[in-house]
């Protein structure tokens, strides 16, 4: 390891990795990745993105002006607080496999019905304004999760839509689970 090179403990598919991996590309920081295979989820992930942002400040991930952070900061927090957690695998399991795929479902639709709400007074190309910020990265993951049970994206055309202009991005492209050096050989690109 480089003296004063990050550290990054991922595990390919999570989506609170995943948003740091975007992050760290975004910002150009190269780091070490250690594998880890995570039984339930860290629950650090925005902590490191605003410690990244006070510490390496470009590209802003974060915009100058107030209402547009806070906007940021309300819509990464209704996906990583309010969305993910409720899909995760430990609350899966204590659902039951026989209503693991609609639980998911009506956890996912729920909040994106309201994020869909949202995006639409707050979006530019991307969630908030013209410039990816944090709550670009949120977003992706979200998403991936969302095709993954099956989530029917006919009622999100803004979701949709921003979400197809940052998976055309390079940092959200190398930081991709089927990307990942842990990624198992039958989901990598």
């Amino acid at each position: 390891m480089q003296a004063g090179k990050p550290i990054l403990y991922s595990y390919f598919r999570s989506s609170c990795s995943w948003r740091v991996r975007i992050a760290l590309a975004l910002k150009g920081i190269d780091f070490e990745m250690v594998p880890v295979n995570l039984i339930k989820d860290g629950g650090q992930q925005l902590a490191i993105i605003e410690y990244l942002e006070e510490t390496r400040p470009t590209p802003r991930l974060l915009p100058r002006d107030p209402k547009k952070r806070a906007s940021v900061r309300m819509i990464s927090d209704l996906i990583a607080s309010g969305i993910q957690p409720l899909q995760n695998l430990s609350i899966l399991k204590k659902v039951g496999e026989e209503t693991q795929l609609t639980w998911a479902q009506n956890a996912i639709t729920s909040g994106f019905n309201a994020l869909e709400q949202i995006l639409q007074s707050t979006a530019g190309k991307y969630c908030v304004g013209d410039e990816v910020t944090m709550a670009d990265l949120c977003l992706v993951p979200q998403v991936a999760n969302a095709e993954r049970f099956k989530v029917d994206f006919t009622p999100y055309p803004t979701i949709s839509c921003i979400n197809k202009r940052l998976l055309a991005l390079e940092a959200f492209q190398v930081s991709h689970p089927c990307r990942q050096p842990d990624t198992p050989t039958e989901l990598r690109a």
